[in-house]
């Protein structure tokens, strides 16, 4: 349950940062850089609260996992979304690549620890 809490948080302050400057909580109806600012948000507060597990000693956990597969997840979409588009993605594509590599060292790391 600890584990819910700590990664909730992000999640909430990004959500709140989203209401506080476009009044919506649907990221992917925002604009590139709008959205990249929410995105970049989202994984920082992510990747943070990990620290923090990881600083008190717990390890990676599948509800770590899940969080950074729907944070993926939700970069997919606004991908497929701008490429139908046919809106530049190159950012998000370098973030999303950046983000499964951290994601796939993470997931090595819990492994040689088990």
């Amino acid at each position: 349950m600890k584990k819910v809490i700590i990664h909730s948080a992000p999640v909430v302050i990004s959500l709140i940062w989203l209401w506080a400057t476009h009044q919506t909580f649907n990221p992917i109806i925002l604009k590139g850089p709008d959205f990249l600012k929410f995105y970049v948000i989202l994984l920082l507060g992510f990747y943070a609260s990990v620290f923090i597990l990881n600083s008190f000693k717990e390890s990676v956990s599948k509800t770590t996992l899940y969080f950074a597969g729907f944070i993926f997840l939700l970069g997919i979409i606004k991908l497929i979304r701008g490429v139908m588009l046919g809106k530049p993605i190159g950012f998000l594509i370098m973030i999303l690549i950046a983000e499964s590599i951290i994601t796939l060292v993470f997931m090595l790391s819990s492994a040689n620890k088990k």
